[in-house]
């Protein structure tokens, strides 16, 4: 069924999403928000995860304070690397508050100037001549889209950015956007623990239109929380991994790498054992009536 199902989403006009692989290296907590890597062991991870498969890298120039694409960049430039074996992404539009920028508060910017600013600013950090794809991080509801389509068009007819998208954005949020300027791929929250997006219309908005479709936090509150809905999918999960031969995080990793949308997760893990666990959940076929099965014990209750 995955075979034929790839097939059929090849050849009935959907885009071709073979640019990014298909597990993506988050780098949130690379840096000073997490890991606080060294250079020379930021440089072994983007090296391991290359060897594993793992070519695309996510950003957002506010990870580490505003400082972990600068810290990226140096350990990609030592990493021997080539260029055009990755992908780079990367996120701009929100102003937080840091030792970086003496702000009053957090808020969102997307005027034409500051897109390109950020998009400028990213590039130099990561060592980088272009980014693959640049995403408007939040939403804001000041957003002009006429703004972000001059600033995007700026960014691609000069080379410096290849692809565009937003992330956390509603489906109407996108159509805004998209009254001035194509919207190609899309980011947000999705998981077994956090399914809103299969309801509320923003993975549907991604399968109709074509989009690029990645997913931040695809273990959801699984391994932070302990509560009633991870309880039951603990026990829902327990006979599956002996089924299928795998462990829990790749069970939730194949739960979403099964829906048609193919989402891309966005994993956080710095560790290269977490990493290549990841991409065999790639492998795992989940059958139907046990991908419902994770479903229902989410919820608690069998579906309508």
């Amino acid at each position: 069924m995955t075979l034929l199902r790839d097939f059929l989403i090849t050849f009935t006009g959907m885009k071709t999403k073979g640019t990014y692989s298909r597990i993506i290296a988050g780098t949130m907590t690379w840096g000073q928000w997490g890991r606080q890597f060294s250079k020379s062991e930021m440089s072994a991870l983007i090296n391991q995860c290359v060897q594993m498969g793992i070519t695309t890298f996510d950003h957002a120039d506010i990870y580490g304070g505003y400082t972990t694409e600068a810290e990226f960049g140096k350990a990609f430039e030592d990493s021997g690397v080539q260029r055009e074996n990755l992908q780079f992404i990367s996120k701009c539009g929100i102003q937080y508050p840091s030792d970086q920028r003496e702000l009053k508060i957090k808020h969102y910017e997307y005027g034409t100037d500051y897109i390109i600013h950020a998009a400028l600013a990213s590039l130099k950090n990561l060592r980088t001549e272009y980014l693959d794809l640049l995403l408007l991080h939040r939403p804001s509801p000041l957003m002009d889209p006429e703004e972000v389509a001059a600033a995007f068009s700026a960014l691609r007819d000069s080379g410096k950015v290849r692809s565009f998208g937003v992330s956390n954005f509603t489906p109407s949020q996108i159509a805004l956007i998209e009254s001035a300027v194509p919207v190609e791929a899309h980011q947000f929250e999705c998981s077994l623990t956090e399914d809103t997006s299969l309801w509320n219309g923003v993975l549907d908005d991604c399968i109709i239109h074509g989009r690029t479709t990645m997913s931040w936090s695809p273990l959801g509150s699984y391994f932070r929380e302990q509560n009633e809905q991870n309880t039951r999918i603990s026990q829902s999960l327990k006979p599956l991994c002996e089924k299928y031969q795998v462990t829990e995080s790749q069970l939730l990793l194949a739960w979403l790498l099964r829906h048609p949308a193919r989402i891309h997760p966005v994993v956080g893990t710095t560790r290269g054992t977490r990493l290549k666990e990841s991409l065999e959940a790639m492998h795992v076929d989940l059958e139907l009536q046990d991908w419902f099965a994770m479903l229902v014990a989410s919820h608690g209750k069998k579906v309508p």
